[in-house]
């Protein structure tokens, strides 16, 4: 490493981003704790773990009279961010907040930057739930940068995290759909031309730490290079070793079947209906990498998503895709057996 060794708090560390961005630190040479409930998991080897509830008005007391190099943030929830504010900003050097894409306001429009327009903040107290997700992440952006200083804090507003360790099932159903398909054996599709745009976990996570070696301030796009569906397909058949026929169905006719996109039970994992999400899989992120994020190519990326899959087991029961039974009906109505 080029730095010297710094104390590096984790507001968070036993879940997947969390947890990688506490691994990357103690491999730069970084002294790190964690601060977190636990029930994501645990923290990796090596952390300092502070068992803390961060809805306690005690949850802070143990870190909040050192004198912290850095601070990361990936909260959603704007009590659990002004509140680590309150105790923490004093005393901290530099504080990363991950935040979101979803801040943006405009999903149709290709090729935006960090000028575009946002959401409206979340107002109000309380927990929030995932119908407002983007404005609670331009809450937690404001409530940072205000008590902090554009100076002293990096936004990252992360796109499409993918790689080794996702639970989501996103981007990892597709090697894993590959993987489990025969040689030329159907496998729907949607449109081959569509947007794609992931970042690795482990991209992220470096580049998130490199900031506080850094003290980088800025605001920027966490996403990776703009690929398409067909980039991760042919990924993924590289990766499984195997060569599917895919069937392409048009944004018309999967939204006629009632298949739901991007995620969830019975959907088409990433599929998102054009024109109205041009712009979801496609933002800039030339201010992330003037500021130093390498991306990893990704056919990496899906490689470390189907080393997941395989270990996680490829006929588990998923948070998002189509069951074998739903992918053959569809497949029927498109006259495919």
């Amino acid at each position: 490493m080029t730095t010297p060794p710094l104390d590096l708090l984790v507001l968070g560390g036993t879940s997947w981003l969390g947890g990688e961005i506490a691994r990357q630190a103690l491999d730069r040479g970084h002294r790190v704790t964690c601060l977190a409930r636990g029930e994501s998991g645990t923290p990796p080897a090596g952390v300092r773990w502070v068992r803390a509830d961060r809805g306690d008005p005690t949850a802070y007391d143990e870190v909040r009279h050192a004198a912290w190099d850095g601070v990361m943030e990936v909260s959603w929830q704007p009590d659990q961010v002004r509140s680590a504010l309150a105790a923490l900003a004093g005393t901290a050097r530099h504080w990363v907040y991950v935040s979101s894409a979803s801040v943006y306001r405009d999903e149709d429009v290709p090729g935006a930057d960090e000028s575009a327009p946002l959401h409206a903040p979340h107002t109000g107290t309380g927990p929030v739930d995932a119908t407002d997700y983007g404005p609670a992440k331009v809450a937690c952006e404001l409530a940072t940068r205000e008590a902090l200083g554009d100076e002293h804090v990096l936004v990252a507003r992360a796109g499409l995290i993918a790689g080794y360790g996702d639970r989501s099932d996103r981007l990892g159903y597709w090697p894993g759909r590959v993987a489990r398909a025969g040689d030329g054996e159907p496998v729907l599709v949607p449109p081959t031309t569509a947007a794609m745009q992931v970042i690795d976990v482990v991209d992220l996570a470096r580049w998130l730490v490199g900031a506080c070696e850094q003290r980088t301030a800025a605001v920027a796009n966490a996403v990776g290079e703009q690929a398409t569906v067909a980039d991760v397909l042919e990924a993924a058949g590289i990766a499984a070793g195997r060569t599917p026929r895919f069937v392409e169905a048009d944004d018309e006719w999967l939204t006629a079947q009632g298949v739901e996109p991007w995620a969830g039970e019975e959907s088409l994992p990433l599929w998102l209906p054009q024109p109205d999400y041009a712009g979801f899989m496609t933002r800039r992120n030339d201010a992330a990498r003037a500021a130093g994020l390498q991306l990893r190519p990704l056919g990496d990326t899906v490689a470390a998503a189907l080393a997941w899959e395989r270990e996680s087991g490829l006929d588990r029961p998923r948070r998002a895709g189509l069951t074998e039974r739903r992918e053959r009906e569809l497949l029927a109505g498109l006259g495919v057996g």
